[in-house]
């Protein structure tokens, strides 16, 4: 029986693990669609493409493994763009598959006219058009490699007319199709860390995303030296919250007891991470970078060493032949500082504290509090980002992902959906602000319909609370006419679109809310009325931050009397 592109396509998708494909089906794709009705692959349709790349994207970057998405000619496939950046910049997996317009229609202006190949080479590391069926093997084969190889988005457009068209040969060499393998640092680097390490007294240890499944070395190398683990928002869910050793986050998504040990230790061990925000790292201190990506390397801060290699193997090869340290002061202190803070967080999340209020903090945790042991937590973009961030505490085998280098709001949910898919009995918490929910909320629907149990967790405060943050972070009035906005009632929505919707409006009413919607079988909403001017913990004490907020703060007062 002869095969079309889109049966060796999809065979090729098949034969890599790909469970499900995220898309809305339309004209060029009609006949993808039908060689996926005849696959073992589940399609799953989108209220709106943007959301099929993010869940492709949540796939992948939950697991490592290729996620895949579509869309059809023209604004099909650019609706794709900004979804597809989340897998872009977060180092994923993911192909990308756009329709096109027949080949005999090209060049001439005609209804829905792009050029894909264009369009979507900034978001991709290969972006390529199949236009004819004997290309096509060797292309599909060159796409889902490029993605493996550079963790990040590969994209084809097929034609209409070449979808169908019929192919002589299948993909080949399908065994080469997988994640990159780990690579060793070299001996001299080894030496090297091994030698500056073992002159040094207080050292840190900072841990990101490249050191997720590697909990037991990290505890066994934190004991050799008695240094503090840290960990980027990308690394929190590496070791439950409440190990010893781990100590917290950097940034503004951290503590200050881990700003304070970063800024004071002899060196600072980088594993696995390419945090980005210069000012939370140290100018003095003895810098190590350890990452796959040499191009990665010293970028962020004056690094003494810059090692090439996979955190995996770094750190075996460091624990054998490390020298224990005995000077466990420097570790006790930030062991102390840790506790006082998490004492603070306590404090902050107790929902006795106001009789009328609920403290976003006490979304975050009552939620964190409630998950099972291996929920996912998928977080989207905006103050929720803090309250989520700072206030769960993980355990057991629970993960966390966000759009932690796009930064994009209205991502989470259908990351949610992507990642439900694949397990639809693992508890998938997307928590959300309710600028973030109102941009795609749609894909609510797309739970509801594929029966994805996603419980949907609501920071509802009517107003876009990072934006006022960013403007009296300035000196700046918030511009509060474009920064607030009416909601609707979202517990109702979810009701009326078929789902379960719980209301907490006052902090009796959260912790049965949130316990009664992680209780449904099916997709939910927990709609969290929150105080709207909260203030996040700083790490670090900044004055003229406070002055600036000040001064905006006065002049918003004055705005109000004024009129």
């Amino acid at each position: 029986m002869s095969k079309t592109v889109s049966d060796i396509l999809v065979s090729a998708l098949e034969q890599v693990g790909v469970k499900q494909i995220f898309g809305l089906i339309g004209d060029s794709l009609n006949p993808l669609a039908d060689s996926i009705r005849r696959s073992s692959i589940q399609w799953v349709g989108v209220r709106h493409e943007e959301g099929a790349a993010l869940a492709a994207a949540g796939q992948a970057k939950l697991t490592g493994h290729l996620g895949v998405c579509c869309g059809t000619t023209g604004p099909g496939s650019t609706h794709l763009v900004a979804g597809l950046y989340e897998a872009a910049r977060d180092h994923a997996p993911v192909l990308a598959i756009s329709g096109d317009m027949p080949r005999k229609l090209r060049g001439i202006d005609h209804f829905q006219t792009t050029t894909p190949d264009l369009l979507f080479r900034d978001v991709s590391v290969y972006t390529e058009t199949i236009s004819a069926p004997e290309q096509a093997p060797k292309v599909i084969h060159q796409a889902i490699a490029s993605a493996y190889a550079g963790r990040g988005v590969a994209h084809l457009t097929i034609p209409m007319d070449m979808m169908g068209s019929v192919a002589r040969e299948s993909v080949a060499s399908m065994e080469t199709l997988k994640p990159r393998a780990e690579h060793a640092p070299s001996e001299a680097d080894i030496a090297a860390m091994v030698g500056e390490l073992n002159q040094a007294n207080n050292i840190v240890i900072l841990c990101g995303n490249g050191c997720h499944g590697l909990g037991n070395e990290l505890r066994q190398l934190s004991d050799k030296l008695k240094a503090p683990l840290v960990h980027t928002f990308k690394g929190k869910d590496i070791l439950p919250f409440d190990e010893p050793c781990w100590m917290g986050g950097i940034g503004m998504i951290g503590t200050k007891p881990v700003y304070q040990a970063v800024m004071s230790c002899d060196l600072l061990l980088m594993i696995g991470t390419d945090y980005p925000y210069s000012e939370f790292l140290p100018s003095k201190a003895i810098v190590i970078q350890v990452d796959e990506r040499p191009e990665v390397l010293g970028r962020r801060t004056a690094t003494t060493l810059g090692v090439v290699g996979s955190a995996g193997l770094t750190l075996k090869a460091l624990l054998q032949r490390v020298a224990s340290k005995t000077d466990d002061r420097f570790f006790k202190k930030t062991a102390q500082a840790r506790k006082d803070w998490d004492d603070m967080l306590n404090k902050q999340a107790d929902l006795a504290r106001s009789k009328d209020r609920i403290h976003p903090q006490a979304v975050a945790r009552n939620v964190s509090d409630l998950a099972k042991p291996d929920a996912v937590f998928v977080i989207d973009t905006g103050l929720n980002t803090l309250w989520s961030g700072n206030w769960i505490r993980q355990r057991g085998n629970q993960r966390i992902i966000a759009s932690f280098n796009n930064g994009a709001v209205g991502t989470a949910l259908a990351q949610a959906n992507g990642i439900q898919a694949l397990d639809p009995t693992r508890q998938v918490i997307a928590l959300v602000g309710d600028g973030g929910f109102n941009m795609l909320m749609g894909e609510f629907m797309t739970a509801v319909q594929h029966k994805l149990p996603v419980k949907v967790i609501i920071y509802n405060n009517s107003s876009f609370g990072l934006i006022t943050l960013e403007a009296e972070s300035i000196g700046l009035p918030a511009f509060y006419e474009g920064i607030q906005f009416p909601n609707p009632d979202f517990a109702a929505l979810a009701r009326a679109c078929g789902a379960q919707g719980f209301s907490a409006k006052k902090p009796g009413e959260l912790k049965t809310a949130i316990s009664d919607a992680l209780a449904v079988d099916g997709p939910a909403i927990v709609d969290a009325v929150v105080a709207m001017n909260e203030l996040p913990n700083m790490p670090h004490l900044d004055f003229g931050l406070l002055e600036r907020v000040t001064v905006a703060k006065v002049k918003e007062a004055v705005h109000a009397i004024m009129g």
